[in-house]
């Protein structure tokens, strides 16, 4: 495959994940309406997801044996970064929880520049007072203190940072191979799930469930299309292309999942709401605007 196919194809299934992930609250609240409430329905689908990527991941044993314990928990970490974001959902308003979550590059660059001493242009330091301050605006839009409001709020919040200390963690760990990188993020997603969700709420009850049939259904469809297909694609593709650009790409995640929550669930956002997602947005692609047209000095970010 050419070089050009290669980024063109890559590009695509870039897009095509953040326009998935947009309505990916769909299954969440479909299994809570079954009667899967809290992080019951989440852990549904990591655990659908594990499953699926289970035999494939065997297939890539030797991959799995000779990854290091550091490369596999920031993995893990990051899975089950991305199931409290699922469980979000279930708590919180659908394009917020997806704003909140997308501060990640902001506690990234804290990381990078406070914990690990690397190097932080000027551009960066925009980033975050906009994206602090567009977060400010939307958890004070109702005219009370700029803190979380539901549990939904502070689950994505959590899973910004611990995403962002995954992120972090990955960069500078050998890599792993998509598939059995996909599956590992999975059981990380599953473990955390099955913690949470005896703690969350109530063990169901299975006989009184609105439709069995339907929730497997949905549970299986996102374990295997979003937490599979849709991972294992991404995991491919962003290697291939400039980060920056996935940045931006991954966006419109936001737009998608604004959208599809304000036809179908009837979920706006107040004007103060959409300013402060406004600079959240700004501050996500100030983090990945590429700052100088040379290689970076060892060290900086």
């Amino acid at each position: 495959m050419s070089p050009h196919i290669t980024t063109r194809l890559a590009t695509l299934i870039v897009v095509a994940t953040g326009c998935t992930w947009g309505f990916y609250w769909l299954p969440v609240r479909e299994l809570q309406d079954a009667g899967l409430d809290g992080a019951w329905g989440s852990l549904g689908i990591v655990a659908s997801a594990s499953l699926v990527l289970l035999p494939l991941a065997l297939g890539r044993w030797h991959d799995l044996k000779s990854a290091s314990l550091s490369t596999l928990f920031f993995i893990a970490l990051g899975g089950f970064a991305f199931v409290l974001y699922s469980i979000a959902f279930a708590y919180g308003q659908v394009a917020l929880v997806i704003l909140m979550f997308f501060l990640t590059p902001v506690w990234s660059t804290l990381i990078g520049r406070f914990v690990l001493g690397w190097l932080t242009p000027p551009l960066r330091y925009v980033a975050i007072a906009a994206g602090l301050f567009g977060l400010g605006i939307m958890l004070g839009a109702d005219g009370t203190l700029p803190l979380p409001k539901n549990l939904g709020e502070w689950l994505s919040l959590v899973s910004g940072g611990l995403w962002a200390i995954a992120s972090v963690g990955l960069r500078v760990q050998p890599k792993l191979q998509p598939l059995p990188a996909s599956f590992v993020f999975a059981m990380g997603a599953t473990l955390g799930a099955a913690v949470l969700a005896p703690l969350l709420a109530p063990v169901p009850d299975w006989e009184r469930l609105v439709s069995p049939v339907a929730a497997m259904g949905w549970a299986l469809a996102g374990g295997a299309f979003w937490w599979g297909l849709t991972m294992v694609g991404l995991m491919w593709a962003a290697p291939r292309l400039d980060p920056a650009r996935v940045g931006i790409l991954l966006m419109i995640e936001i737009l998608i999942g604004a959208v599809s929550a304000a036809l179908l669930a009837g979920e706006m956002l107040s004007p103060l709401e959409l300013t402060g997602g406004a600079l959240v947005i700004a501050a996500g692609v100030l983090e990945v605007w590429p700052v100088r047209a040379h290689p970076p000095k060892p060290g900086s970010i």
